[in-house]
Protein backbone atom coordinates (compact mmCIF):
# COMPACT_ATOMS: atom_id res chain seq x y z
CA UNK A 1 0.00 0.00 0.00
CA UNK A 2 2.83 2.51 0.58
CA UNK A 3 6.10 3.41 -1.37
CA UNK A 4 8.36 5.23 0.43
CA UNK A 5 11.75 4.81 -1.74
CA UNK A 6 11.33 8.66 -3.12
CA UNK A 7 11.58 9.80 0.39
CA UNK A 8 14.90 7.92 0.61
CA UNK A 9 18.27 8.73 -0.76
CA UNK A 10 18.30 5.86 -2.89
CA UNK A 11 15.45 8.06 -4.18
CA UNK A 12 15.98 11.57 -4.03
CA UNK A 13 19.72 11.61 -2.95
CA UNK A 14 21.29 14.09 -0.62
CA UNK A 15 17.80 15.34 0.73
CA UNK A 16 16.66 11.81 1.28
CA UNK A 17 16.11 10.24 4.42
CA UNK A 18 18.84 7.11 5.71
CA UNK A 19 15.37 5.38 5.51
CA UNK A 20 17.01 1.96 7.67
CA UNK A 21 18.87 4.48 10.39
CA UNK A 22 15.89 6.77 10.36
CA UNK A 23 13.21 3.96 11.49
CA UNK A 24 15.47 2.17 13.92
CA UNK A 25 16.35 5.29 15.57
CA UNK A 26 12.86 6.07 15.75
CA UNK A 27 11.07 2.88 16.16
CA UNK A 28 10.59 2.80 20.11
CA UNK A 29 8.79 6.16 19.86
CA UNK A 30 7.03 5.50 17.39
CA UNK A 31 5.73 2.78 19.23
CA UNK A 32 5.39 4.68 22.74
CA UNK A 33 3.14 6.99 20.57
CA UNK A 34 0.90 4.67 19.50
CA UNK A 35 0.89 2.96 22.70
CA UNK A 36 0.17 6.30 24.38
CA UNK A 37 -3.17 6.87 21.80
CA UNK A 38 -4.48 3.22 22.83
CA UNK A 39 -4.01 3.60 26.31
CA UNK A 40 -5.32 6.75 26.83
CA UNK A 41 -8.12 5.02 24.51
CA UNK A 42 -8.68 2.18 26.73
CA UNK A 43 -8.95 4.00 29.58
CA UNK A 44 -12.31 5.58 28.46
CA UNK A 45 -11.77 8.66 30.28
CA UNK A 46 -9.82 10.42 26.96
CA UNK A 47 -12.34 12.66 25.47
CA UNK A 48 -11.44 12.82 21.77
CA UNK A 49 -10.54 9.24 21.31
CA UNK A 50 -14.23 7.97 20.66
CA UNK A 51 -13.41 7.97 16.62
CA UNK A 52 -10.76 4.78 17.75
CA UNK A 53 -14.09 3.08 18.06
CA UNK A 54 -16.14 3.91 15.18
CA UNK A 55 -15.44 1.43 13.08
CA UNK A 56 -17.41 -1.09 15.27
CA UNK A 57 -20.48 0.19 13.80
CA UNK A 58 -22.24 0.79 16.86
CA UNK A 59 -24.40 3.29 15.44
CA UNK A 60 -24.65 0.95 12.08
CA UNK A 61 -28.13 -0.96 12.54
CA UNK A 62 -29.98 2.58 13.31
CA UNK A 63 -28.35 4.68 10.72
CA UNK A 64 -29.45 1.49 8.25
CA UNK A 65 -32.87 1.18 10.18
CA UNK A 66 -33.44 4.57 9.06
CA UNK A 67 -32.18 4.79 5.48
CA UNK A 68 -34.37 1.80 4.97
CA UNK A 69 -37.40 3.38 6.51
CA UNK A 70 -37.08 6.31 3.75
CA UNK A 71 -35.58 4.12 0.80
CA UNK A 72 -38.61 4.42 -2.21
CA UNK A 73 -40.27 7.51 -0.74
CA UNK A 74 -37.49 10.55 -1.58
CA UNK A 75 -35.48 11.47 -4.43
CA UNK A 76 -32.96 13.95 -2.82
CA UNK A 77 -31.16 14.39 0.58
CA UNK A 78 -29.74 17.97 1.25
CA UNK A 79 -26.69 17.61 4.10
CA UNK A 80 -26.71 20.63 6.61
CA UNK A 81 -23.16 20.72 7.53
CA UNK A 82 -19.67 22.41 7.75
CA UNK A 83 -16.04 21.22 7.98
CA UNK A 84 -16.25 17.52 9.10
CA UNK A 85 -20.17 17.17 9.17
CA UNK A 86 -19.58 17.55 5.63
CA UNK A 87 -16.26 16.68 3.96
CA UNK A 88 -16.69 12.76 5.21
CA UNK A 89 -20.22 12.16 3.83
CA UNK A 90 -18.90 14.25 0.75
CA UNK A 91 -15.30 12.60 0.17
CA UNK A 92 -17.27 9.10 0.61
CA UNK A 93 -20.29 9.43 -1.84
CA UNK A 94 -18.06 11.63 -4.33
CA UNK A 95 -15.40 8.37 -4.21
CA UNK A 96 -17.89 5.47 -4.29
CA UNK A 97 -21.29 6.21 -6.16
CA UNK A 98 -21.64 6.53 -10.05
CA UNK A 99 -19.73 9.20 -11.74
CA UNK A 100 -22.57 10.85 -12.49
CA UNK A 101 -25.49 9.14 -10.12
CA UNK A 102 -26.89 12.93 -9.61
CA UNK A 103 -27.72 12.84 -13.76
CA UNK A 104 -28.56 9.57 -13.68
CA UNK A 105 -32.61 9.00 -15.10
CA UNK A 106 -32.57 5.58 -13.21
CA UNK A 107 -31.39 5.65 -9.63
CA UNK A 108 -30.26 3.15 -7.01
CA UNK A 109 -30.42 5.74 -4.43
CA UNK A 110 -30.52 9.38 -3.55
CA UNK A 111 -29.24 12.14 -5.09
CA UNK A 112 -27.17 13.92 -2.11
CA UNK A 113 -26.05 17.71 -1.71
CA UNK A 114 -24.35 19.31 0.25
CA UNK A 115 -25.01 22.73 1.46
CA UNK A 116 -21.25 23.81 4.00
CA UNK A 117 -21.48 26.91 3.35
CA UNK A 118 -23.41 30.11 4.01
CA UNK A 119 -23.99 31.29 0.30
CA UNK A 120 -27.46 32.24 -0.29
CA UNK A 121 -27.59 32.38 -4.15
CA UNK A 122 -26.00 28.34 -3.66
CA UNK A 123 -28.80 27.36 -1.10
CA UNK A 124 -31.91 28.76 -2.58
CA UNK A 125 -30.70 28.19 -6.16
CA UNK A 126 -30.60 23.93 -5.02
CA UNK A 127 -33.90 24.30 -3.31
CA UNK A 128 -35.51 25.88 -6.57
CA UNK A 129 -34.46 23.17 -8.21
CA UNK A 130 -35.54 20.20 -5.65
CA UNK A 131 -39.50 19.04 -5.38
CA UNK A 132 -39.98 19.76 -1.56
CA UNK A 133 -42.27 16.78 -1.33
CA UNK A 134 -39.40 14.36 -2.72
CA UNK A 135 -36.82 16.06 -0.27
CA UNK A 136 -35.21 14.62 3.12
CA UNK A 137 -33.36 17.41 5.05
CA UNK A 138 -30.26 16.11 7.75
CA UNK A 139 -29.16 18.90 9.67
CA UNK A 140 -25.59 17.92 11.51
CA UNK A 141 -24.43 19.83 14.23
CA UNK A 142 -23.18 18.77 17.75
CA UNK A 143 -23.88 21.61 19.24
CA UNK A 144 -26.74 23.52 17.49
CA UNK A 145 -25.25 26.53 17.89
CA UNK A 146 -22.79 26.36 14.42
CA UNK A 147 -23.88 29.48 12.52
CA UNK A 148 -23.35 28.15 9.05
CA UNK A 149 -25.56 24.79 9.57
CA UNK A 150 -28.23 27.12 11.52
CA UNK A 151 -28.52 29.62 8.77
CA UNK A 152 -29.22 26.77 6.06
CA UNK A 153 -31.66 24.73 8.57
CA UNK A 154 -33.63 28.00 9.20
CA UNK A 155 -33.86 28.15 5.61
CA UNK A 156 -34.81 24.29 4.69
CA UNK A 157 -37.08 23.98 7.73
CA UNK A 158 -38.70 27.09 6.45
CA UNK A 159 -39.29 25.60 2.81
CA UNK A 160 -40.54 22.17 4.08
CA UNK A 161 -43.47 24.26 6.21
CA UNK A 162 -44.22 26.55 2.87
CA UNK A 163 -44.33 23.51 0.50
CA UNK A 164 -45.37 20.68 2.58
CA UNK A 165 -46.99 21.85 5.72
CA UNK A 166 -47.41 19.88 8.94
CA UNK A 167 -46.02 16.71 7.63
CA UNK A 168 -42.05 18.77 7.29
CA UNK A 169 -40.92 16.88 10.29
CA UNK A 170 -40.62 13.61 9.03
CA UNK A 171 -38.49 14.71 6.15
CA UNK A 172 -35.55 16.75 8.93
CA UNK A 173 -33.11 14.44 10.30
CA UNK A 174 -31.20 15.91 13.30
CA UNK A 175 -27.53 14.82 13.65
CA UNK A 176 -26.22 15.37 17.26
CA UNK A 177 -25.32 14.92 20.65
CA UNK A 178 -26.59 12.57 22.41
CA UNK A 179 -27.52 15.10 25.20
CA UNK A 180 -25.99 18.34 25.66
CA UNK A 181 -26.41 21.22 22.92
CA UNK A 182 -29.47 22.74 21.43
CA UNK A 183 -30.34 20.77 18.68
CA UNK A 184 -31.57 17.74 20.63
CA UNK A 185 -34.40 19.07 22.67
CA UNK A 186 -34.99 21.45 19.41
CA UNK A 187 -35.53 17.56 17.35
CA UNK A 188 -37.37 15.81 19.87
CA UNK A 189 -39.79 19.18 20.50
CA UNK A 190 -40.28 19.68 16.92
CA UNK A 191 -40.63 15.29 16.70
CA UNK A 192 -37.83 15.31 14.07
CA UNK A 193 -35.53 11.87 13.63
CA UNK A 194 -32.11 12.19 15.33
CA UNK A 195 -28.76 10.26 15.27
CA UNK A 196 -25.81 10.57 17.65
CA UNK A 197 -22.53 12.29 17.56
CA UNK A 198 -20.25 10.77 20.05
CA UNK A 199 -19.39 13.37 22.38
CA UNK A 200 -16.21 12.14 22.06
CA UNK A 201 -15.75 12.45 18.64
CA UNK A 202 -14.38 15.60 16.97
CA UNK A 203 -16.15 16.66 13.94
CA UNK A 204 -12.98 15.91 11.43
CA UNK A 205 -13.04 12.25 12.89
CA UNK A 206 -16.24 11.86 12.56
CA UNK A 207 -16.76 10.26 8.60
CA UNK A 208 -17.78 6.91 10.19
CA UNK A 209 -20.09 7.97 12.53
CA UNK A 210 -23.55 8.54 12.19
CA UNK A 211 -22.47 12.23 10.70
CA UNK A 212 -20.96 10.59 7.44
CA UNK A 213 -22.76 6.91 7.63
CA UNK A 214 -26.30 8.25 6.95
CA UNK A 215 -25.85 10.22 3.92
CA UNK A 216 -23.79 6.94 2.39
CA UNK A 217 -26.11 4.82 3.32
CA UNK A 218 -29.08 7.02 1.49
CA UNK A 219 -26.73 7.70 -1.08
CA UNK A 220 -26.05 3.56 -1.92
CA UNK A 221 -23.06 3.08 0.02
CA UNK A 222 -22.19 -0.01 1.48
CA UNK A 223 -21.36 1.11 4.47
CA UNK A 224 -20.69 -2.22 6.49
CA UNK A 225 -17.91 -2.69 3.99
CA UNK A 226 -16.70 0.99 4.89
CA UNK A 227 -16.42 0.23 8.52
CA UNK A 228 -14.94 -3.05 7.71
CA UNK A 229 -11.92 -1.57 6.00
CA UNK A 230 -11.58 0.73 8.92
CA UNK A 231 -11.40 -2.05 11.19
CA UNK A 232 -8.04 -3.48 9.18
CA UNK A 233 -6.49 -0.15 9.48
CA UNK A 234 -7.13 -0.38 13.20
CA UNK A 235 -5.44 -3.87 13.48
CA UNK A 236 -2.54 -2.85 11.35
CA UNK A 237 -2.19 -0.36 13.74
CA UNK A 238 -1.24 -2.76 16.85
CA UNK A 239 1.68 -3.88 14.60
CA UNK A 240 5.54 -2.80 15.54
CA UNK A 241 7.20 0.15 13.60
CA UNK A 242 9.19 -2.39 10.95
CA UNK A 243 5.91 -3.37 9.89
CA UNK A 244 3.43 -0.68 10.57
CA UNK A 245 2.71 1.60 7.45
CA UNK A 246 0.75 4.04 9.50
CA UNK A 247 3.74 4.79 12.45
CA UNK A 248 6.30 4.63 8.80
CA UNK A 249 4.49 7.41 7.17
CA UNK A 250 3.60 9.50 10.18
CA UNK A 251 7.45 9.22 11.17
CA UNK A 252 7.90 10.15 7.42
CA UNK A 253 5.41 13.89 8.05
CA UNK A 254 6.81 14.43 11.02
CA UNK A 255 10.72 14.00 10.00
CA UNK A 256 9.93 16.43 7.09
CA UNK A 257 8.63 18.80 8.70
CA UNK A 258 10.98 18.75 11.82
CA UNK A 259 13.54 19.22 8.62
CA UNK A 260 12.24 22.55 7.29
CA UNK A 261 9.27 21.07 4.62
CA UNK A 262 6.68 22.43 6.13
CA UNK A 263 4.12 21.89 2.87
CA UNK A 264 2.36 18.96 2.66
CA UNK A 265 0.85 18.50 -0.73
CA UNK A 266 -2.19 15.73 -0.71
CA UNK A 267 -3.06 14.19 -4.27
CA UNK A 268 -4.78 11.32 -5.31
CA UNK A 269 -4.41 10.83 -8.90
CA UNK A 270 -8.24 9.93 -9.46
CA UNK A 271 -11.38 12.66 -10.00
CA UNK A 272 -13.12 10.03 -7.54
CA UNK A 273 -10.91 11.03 -4.82
CA UNK A 274 -10.86 14.74 -5.47
CA UNK A 275 -12.10 15.69 -1.93
CA UNK A 276 -10.78 13.26 -0.27
CA UNK A 277 -7.76 16.21 -0.44
CA UNK A 278 -10.49 18.50 0.89
CA UNK A 279 -11.01 15.73 4.06
CA UNK A 280 -7.53 15.23 4.49
CA UNK A 281 -6.52 19.05 4.80
CA UNK A 282 -8.89 19.86 7.18
CA UNK A 283 -7.77 16.99 8.97
CA UNK A 284 -4.18 17.78 9.02
CA UNK A 285 -4.29 21.17 9.25
CA UNK A 286 -6.96 21.15 12.72
CA UNK A 287 -5.25 18.83 14.31
CA UNK A 288 -1.88 19.45 14.03
CA UNK A 289 -1.53 23.49 13.19
CA UNK A 290 -1.17 24.41 17.35
CA UNK A 291 1.02 26.64 19.92
CA UNK A 292 3.54 24.26 21.23
CA UNK A 293 3.66 23.78 25.08
CA UNK A 294 6.33 25.79 26.13
CA UNK A 295 6.49 28.40 23.72
CA UNK A 296 6.64 28.16 19.61
CA UNK A 297 4.22 26.70 16.87
CA UNK A 298 3.61 23.29 15.27
CA UNK A 299 1.97 22.20 11.61
CA UNK A 300 2.66 22.15 8.39
CA UNK A 301 0.63 23.13 5.93
CA UNK A 302 -1.47 20.95 3.74
CA UNK A 303 -2.04 22.25 0.18
CA UNK A 304 -4.65 20.65 -1.66
CA UNK A 305 -3.93 18.86 -5.05
CA UNK A 306 -6.07 15.99 -7.85
CA UNK A 307 -3.76 14.53 -10.34
CA UNK A 308 -3.30 14.75 -13.65
CA UNK A 309 -5.13 17.90 -13.35
CA UNK A 310 -2.69 19.64 -10.98
CA UNK A 311 0.41 18.38 -12.83
CA UNK A 312 -0.33 21.53 -14.88
CA UNK A 313 -1.39 23.98 -12.20
CA UNK A 314 1.06 23.20 -9.44
CA UNK A 315 3.88 20.81 -10.01
CA UNK A 316 5.95 23.13 -11.68
CA UNK A 317 6.34 24.95 -8.14
CA UNK A 318 7.04 21.46 -6.87
CA UNK A 319 9.64 20.25 -8.90
CA UNK A 320 11.80 24.01 -9.82
CA UNK A 321 10.64 25.82 -6.04
CA UNK A 322 11.56 25.80 -2.66
CA UNK A 323 12.78 22.51 -1.32
CA UNK A 324 9.78 23.26 1.44
CA UNK A 325 7.45 20.44 0.56
CA UNK A 326 6.72 16.93 0.87
CA UNK A 327 4.05 15.08 -1.55
CA UNK A 328 1.81 12.11 -0.94
CA UNK A 329 0.42 10.58 -3.84
CA UNK A 330 -2.73 8.18 -3.76
CA UNK A 331 -2.75 5.86 -6.15
CA UNK A 332 -5.41 3.59 -7.61
CA UNK A 333 -4.68 0.38 -9.24
CA UNK A 334 -7.56 -1.29 -10.82
CA UNK A 335 -10.58 1.52 -11.79
CA UNK A 336 -13.97 0.34 -12.11
CA UNK A 337 -14.15 0.66 -16.01
CA UNK A 338 -12.07 -1.16 -18.41
CA UNK A 339 -12.11 2.30 -20.37
CA UNK A 340 -9.28 2.51 -23.37
CA UNK A 341 -8.31 5.32 -25.68
CA UNK A 342 -9.50 4.24 -29.30
CA UNK A 343 -7.60 4.95 -32.20
CA UNK A 344 -9.58 7.26 -33.88
CA UNK A 345 -6.71 9.46 -35.57
CA UNK A 346 -4.98 6.37 -37.23
CA UNK A 347 -2.90 8.91 -39.52
CA UNK A 348 -1.30 10.81 -36.81
CA UNK A 349 1.72 9.24 -34.92
CA UNK A 350 1.51 12.05 -32.39
CA UNK A 351 -1.99 10.81 -30.93
CA UNK A 352 -2.63 7.03 -32.38
CA UNK A 353 0.52 5.92 -29.80
CA UNK A 354 -2.19 6.06 -27.32
CA UNK A 355 -4.29 3.60 -29.08
CA UNK A 356 -6.40 1.09 -27.14
CA UNK A 357 -4.27 2.19 -24.06
CA UNK A 358 -6.40 1.99 -20.94
CA UNK A 359 -6.92 5.57 -19.21
CA UNK A 360 -6.25 4.11 -15.60
CA UNK A 361 -2.83 2.93 -17.33
CA UNK A 362 -1.99 6.27 -18.81
CA UNK A 363 -3.44 7.73 -15.26
CA UNK A 364 -0.84 5.93 -12.78
CA UNK A 365 1.78 6.66 -15.80
CA UNK A 366 1.44 10.12 -15.18
CA UNK A 367 1.78 9.69 -11.42
CA UNK A 368 5.00 7.66 -11.36
CA UNK A 369 6.24 10.26 -13.73
CA UNK A 370 5.59 13.21 -12.14
CA UNK A 371 6.87 11.27 -8.83
CA UNK A 372 10.34 10.35 -10.57
CA UNK A 373 10.67 13.61 -11.88
CA UNK A 374 10.07 15.13 -8.61
CA UNK A 375 12.84 12.83 -7.12
CA UNK A 376 15.27 13.33 -9.52
CA UNK A 377 14.73 17.51 -8.69
CA UNK A 378 15.36 16.15 -4.89
CA UNK A 379 11.78 16.67 -3.70
CA UNK A 380 10.50 14.53 -1.50
CA UNK A 381 7.00 12.21 -1.98
CA UNK A 382 5.89 8.88 -1.56
CA UNK A 383 2.83 7.01 -2.60
CA UNK A 384 -0.40 5.13 -0.89
CA UNK A 385 -2.10 2.75 -3.18
CA UNK A 386 -5.70 1.71 -3.24
CA UNK A 387 -6.56 -1.59 -5.13
CA UNK A 388 -9.52 0.15 -6.53
CA UNK A 389 -11.82 2.11 -5.11
CA UNK A 390 -14.70 0.45 -2.92
CA UNK A 391 -15.66 0.81 0.31
CA UNK A 392 -13.09 -1.51 2.12
CA UNK A 393 -10.23 0.14 0.79
CA UNK A 394 -11.92 3.74 1.58
CA UNK A 395 -12.73 3.06 4.83
CA UNK A 396 -9.41 1.64 5.34
CA UNK A 397 -7.11 4.84 3.95
CA UNK A 398 -9.61 7.20 6.37
CA UNK A 399 -8.82 5.26 9.36
CA UNK A 400 -5.33 5.02 8.02
CA UNK A 401 -4.98 9.03 7.50
CA UNK A 402 -6.88 9.67 11.11
CA UNK A 403 -4.19 7.27 12.74
CA UNK A 404 -1.33 8.53 10.96
CA UNK A 405 -2.40 12.13 11.93
CA UNK A 406 -2.70 11.21 15.96
CA UNK A 407 0.24 9.31 15.85
CA UNK A 408 2.15 12.72 14.37
CA UNK A 409 0.34 15.18 17.12
CA UNK A 410 2.31 12.60 19.02
CA UNK A 411 5.67 12.75 18.21
CA UNK A 412 5.18 16.87 18.34
CA UNK A 413 3.95 16.54 21.94
CA UNK A 414 0.36 18.41 20.80
CA UNK A 415 -3.57 17.36 21.58
CA UNK A 416 -4.05 16.88 18.06
CA UNK A 417 -7.76 16.82 18.80
CA UNK A 418 -9.07 20.29 19.58
CA UNK A 419 -9.01 23.13 17.42
CA UNK A 420 -8.99 26.48 19.86
CA UNK A 421 -7.75 28.60 17.26
CA UNK A 422 -11.64 28.10 15.87
CA UNK A 423 -13.56 29.33 18.31
CA UNK A 424 -11.97 33.05 18.35
CA UNK A 425 -13.81 33.33 14.80
CA UNK A 426 -17.34 31.96 15.80
CA UNK A 427 -17.39 34.03 19.21
CA UNK A 428 -16.97 37.14 17.02
CA UNK A 429 -19.55 36.12 14.09
CA UNK A 430 -21.70 35.49 17.15
CA UNK A 431 -21.31 39.12 18.38
CA UNK A 432 -21.57 40.69 14.67
CA UNK A 433 -24.81 38.98 14.27
CA UNK A 434 -26.25 39.97 17.49
CA UNK A 435 -26.50 36.65 19.31
CA UNK A 436 -27.87 37.29 22.79
CA UNK A 437 -25.14 37.07 25.93
CA UNK A 438 -22.13 38.27 23.17
CA UNK A 439 -22.46 41.65 24.09
CA UNK A 440 -19.27 42.39 26.00
CA UNK A 441 -17.65 41.24 22.26
CA UNK A 442 -19.94 43.22 20.29
CA UNK A 443 -18.79 46.51 22.05
CA UNK A 444 -15.10 45.57 22.13
CA UNK A 445 -15.45 45.31 17.79
CA UNK A 446 -17.20 48.50 17.74
CA UNK A 447 -14.54 49.70 19.15
CA UNK A 448 -11.98 48.63 17.49
CA UNK A 449 -13.91 49.58 14.64
CA UNK A 450 -14.78 46.31 13.18
CA UNK A 451 -18.24 46.10 11.85
CA UNK A 452 -20.53 44.20 8.72
CA UNK A 453 -21.36 46.70 6.22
Amino acid sequence: MVNLKNVTSDGVGTAGLDWPNALEQHASRLEAARDAILQRHASGQDPYLGWIDLPDGEVLGEVQALAAQYAGEFDDLVVLGIGGSSLGGLTVLTALQHPYHNLMRERPALRVHFIDNVDGDVITGLLEVLDPARTLVNVISKSGTTTETMAAYLTCKAWLQQHVGEGYARQIIATTDPQKGILRPLAQREGYATLPVPPNVGGRFSVLSAVGLLPAALGGVDVEALLRGARRANEAFRAGAHDNAILQTALVNWLAGEAGRNILVFMPYSTRLRYLSDWFAQLWAESLGKHKPGGGHTGTTPVKAVGTTDQHSQVQLYREGPSDKLVVFVRVDAPDRDARIPNAEPNEPEMNYLADAPYGRLMNAELVATAHALAQAGQMNYTLSLERIDAEQLGHLLQFLMLQTAVVGELLGINAFDQPGVELGKVLTYALMGRPGFDQQREELRAAGVQVD
